[in-house]
């Protein structure tokens, strides 16, 4: 069984926080937790109180620690949509094909 100390080499996430810290606060907040060695936040949805977020972190991740960091921020992650550990971490994920939509 792998130690709770495994590291992450990518993250995508699905998280929901308030307004506030605004989005490149939240990236540049993101990008300074040890580890991390690049965070992309791209915003989903946006409502009266709340955004959501799909969040995307590659380094030598700790899973624990970026939780405990959005959550301090107000947030809070719906799901976990990709994870990469171990040789795959390092391999970038493949383009989707083109689909010509033009009739």
């Amino acid at each position: 069984m792998a130690s709770k100390t495994t590291k992450l080499g990518r993250l995508v996430l699905d998280v929901l926080k308030p307004h506030s810290p605004s989005l490149p606060e939240f990236a540049t907040n993101l990008a300074s937790i040890p580890g991390v060695r690049g965070a992309n936040v791209t915003l989903i949805e946006i409502d009266k109180e709340t955004e959501t977020l799909r969040v995307t972190i590659e380094g030598k991740l700790e899973y624990s620690r970026i939780r405990a960091a959005i959550e301090e921020w107000g947030g809070a992650i719906h799901s976990v949509d990709e994870a990469t550990a171990g040789k795959i971490a390092s391999e970038k994920p493949k383009k989707a094909a083109k689909v010509n939509t033009q009739e």
